[in-house]
């Protein structure tokens, strides 16, 4: 019950309730998009055309002209009030309307996410990389930054128009949504670039969810029948790593999307896929009716029954590729890779079993961890072994 003395306040109309709401929701976004809804709100509500920059200001001097009329007559003040205050003074107020909770809402959403596939837009993209960025530097916590590529949509869209090129975009954001954890995040920051901003993920972590949205994906896409190779390509760097800063994290995962792309999709220089001929001398010609006698390998070749590969090789010379094996505490020279298999260059004596793990660091691919099996080994010159391996699915 009122008592003598007490300040009347009027019940808050549901416009009132409305505006009430907006401040408390605007207080929870992120700069770039509250600027980016409250340009789109004046247009709405008095048919104004500001900047971003300048909503934020009229923004701005109207929460404090509420405050300052509160205060002069000592009771709250409606938002609306100080609206109309604010936008008068200033010769913008034209046609005053208040829209309603749905149409807000319909705002607040296109102003954070794309409109083809619901995901988050560019502009969000960047704000919440320097958000987890700050958090993971501030926790000590590693931050996995993806970028992804739909390849081949251009060709979708040429051969099938724009609308089916629209709908393979769409599976591809369904696929992301639903492979990724609840406390990641994706993007679509270009007309067919995504981005994945992954939490507390190394590099293995991150290369593998890449590796089963690639699968689900691609999985998706049969009903189509496009007999097209769209798939999606992709590019980790991690922070701490890979860099600290943001734009060295983007620049090293655009460079990894790069290199993977057109590392399996350009034709590198074939190399004979057998080991290397024994070093040898050639025996001498024979008369040909008499068949030579079968070579034997000297004491420095130690051959096994090759296994011819199918697959080009690329050569790293030249290049830090390395292998780590199992035990972490011996590496060995990575001398090229294909999709089939790698060799590499042995310091040391052979002791690694028929089968083993290891662990891939070559400029094309994040590290990788890989199950190898030996093929064949060479002596080469300066004493090393050449070990060739296929890899185990």
């Amino acid at each position: 019950m009122p008592q003598p003395g007490d300040v009347f306040q009027p019940k808050p109309s549901a416009e009132d309730s409305f505006l009430d709401l907006l401040v408390e929701t605007l207080e929870g976004l992120d700069e770039g998009a509250r600027a980016q809804f409250l340009q789109q709100f004046f247009r709405t509500i008095a048919q104004i055309d500001l900047t971003e920059a300048q909503s934020s200001e009229y923004w701005r001097k109207i929460l404090e002209r509420r405050k300052e009329l509160a205060s002069s007559i000592g009771r709250n003040i409606s938002l609306r009030t100080a609206m109309v205050d604010v936008l008068s003074s200033m010769s913008s107020l034209r046609v005053p309307v208040l829209v309603e909770y749905d149409e807000f809402k319909k705002l607040q959403i296109n102003a954070a996410t794309d409109a083809l596939t619901g995901l988050y837009n560019r502009r969000l993209f960047d704000e919440y990389l320097d958000k987890e960025l700050n958090r993971a530097k501030r926790y000590g916590q590693q931050l996995a930054v993806v970028i992804l590529d739909l390849h081949k949509l251009k060709e979708v869209n040429d051969r099938f128009g724009h609308l089916q090129g629209d709908h393979v975009l769409q599976i591809a954001a369904t696929t992301l949504r639903t492979t990724l954890r609840a406390s990641d995040f994706a993007f679509r920051i270009g007309g067919d670039e995504f981005a994945l901003l992954l939490p507390q993920t190394d590099t293995e972590q991150a290369v593998t969810l890449c590796h089963r949205v690639r699968s689900e994906y691609e999985s998706q896409l049969l009903p189509l029948k496009l007999e097209v190779g769209v798939t999606l390509d992709f590019g980790v760097a991690v922070h701490p790593h890979d860099g600290d800063q943001k734009g060295g994290l983007l620049s090293v995962a655009d460079q990894r999307l790069y290199a993977l792309k057109h590392s399996t999709r350009t034709a590198p220089r074939v190399v004979p896929l057998e080991p290397e001929p024994s070093p040898l001398p050639a025996p001498a010609p024979q008369s040909p009716r008499v068949s030579p006698p079968p070579p034997v390998p000297g004491p420095s070749v130690v051959r096994q029954t090759p296994e011819r590969r199918k697959w080009e090789r690329v050569s790293l010379a030249g290049t830090k590729a390395h292998a780590v094996f199992a035990e972490g505490q011996r590496t060995a020279r990575v001398i090229d890779l294909s999709y089939g298999g790698v060799a590499l260059a042995l310091d040391f004596e052979d002791d690694l079993p028929e089968q083993f793990n290891a662990v891939l660091h070559v400029p094309i691919l994040p590290p990788v961890r890989v199950f190898l099996r030996k093929v064949a080994s060479l002596r080469m010159e300066g004493g090393q072994l050449r070990l060739g391996c296929s890899f185990i699915s």
